[in-house]
C-alpha cells in the first residue's frame, strides 16, 4: 500500500514551512530588481529659421535723366577756304592738327588706338574720335568724376564746293544748363566758345591756303 508513503510525506511539509512542494519540485523566488529612476529627456535646440532673401522688384523703366531739364544748344560755324577739298582736309583734317590750329601749347598726341580711328583718344580734352567720314569726324568728351555730364561733342567737316573752294564747318554741341549762373552767364559761355572756334577756322583757312599763323592771343 502507498498511504504509509503518503502521509509522511505532508507531515514532513508541514514541518518544513517556506518550500511548497509542486510536483516535487522547489519553486525559488527571483531577487527582487533594483528600481531606476527616470532619466529627464535632454532638450533639443530648435533649428534656426532662414529667411530667403526677398529680390528687389525689377525696374518698370528707365533710370532717370541726371539732368532732368537739358537745355542742349548748337553752335555752328564755317568759313570757305580757296583750295580743293582733298588738299584742305589733307592740310587739317588730321586728329591731332587740332593743336597746331587752336595754338595749344601743350601739343597733341594720341593716348589710345591710332590717329584717325574710330575710338581713338586724343590727349587734348581726354576726347574720344566716335565718328568720321572721308572729310570729316566727331569726338565726345569722356564723364568726369563729380561732374554732371554735359554731352558735350564737336564735329569737323570740309565740304566741296567746287573744284577749287572748300566750305569747312564747326559745330559744337552741348547742354548749356549746366553752366553756373544766369541766362546771362549762359549766353556768355556760348559766345566763349564761338570766338574761340571761330578763331580755330580762320587759322585752318591760313594754314590750308600755304600761310603761316600768328603768334597766339592770350587766353583767359
Amino acid at each position: 500500500m502507498k498511504y504509509p508513503r503518503t502521509i509522511g510525506a505532508l507531515i514532513l511539509a508541514g514541518l518544513l514551512p517556506g518550500c511548497i512542494m509542486v510536483h516535487a519540485r522547489e519553486v525559488v523566488e527571483a531577487p527582487p530588481v533594483a528600481s531606476v529612476a527616470p532619466v529627464a529627456p535632454v532638450p533639443v535646440a530648435a533649428p534656426p529659421v532662414v529667411v530667403a532673401p526677398v529680390a528687389a522688384p525689377a525696374p518698370t523703366g528707365p533710370a532717370p535723366l541726371q539732368v532732368l531739364k537739358p537745355a542742349y544748344v548748337t553752335i555752328p560755324m564755317e568759313i570757305t577756304v580757296n583750295k580743293p577739298v582733298k588738299d584742305v582736309w589733307a592740310r587739317i583734317g588730321k586728329y591731332c592738327d587740332i593743336a597746331e590750329w587752336f595754338q595749344i601749347a601743350a601739343g597733341c598726341t594720341m593716348t589710345s588706338g591710332k590717329e584717325g580711328e574710330v575710338g581713338s583718344v586724343r590727349s587734348v580734352g581726354a576726347e574720344i574720335l566716335v565718328a568720321k567720314t572721308e572729310y570729316s569726324y566727331a569726338y565726345t568728351q569722356p564723364v568726369r568724376e563729380g561732374r554732371l555730364y554735359n554731352l558735350y561733342h564737336g564735329n569737323l567737316e570740309a565740304r566741296p564746293i567746287d573744284a577749287k573752294t572748300t566750305k569747312l564747318l564747326y559745330t559744337l554741341v552741348y547742354d548749356v544748363s549746366l553752366v553756373t549762373g544766369d541766362e546771362a552767364a549762359r549766353t556768355a559761355d556760348v559766345e566763349r566758345r564761338r570766338t574761340a572756334f571761330t578763331g580755330a577756322l580762320k587759322n585752318m583757312k591760313i594754314l590750308a591756303e600755304g600761310g603761316t599763323l600768328p603768334p597766339p592771343a592770350p587766353r583767359n
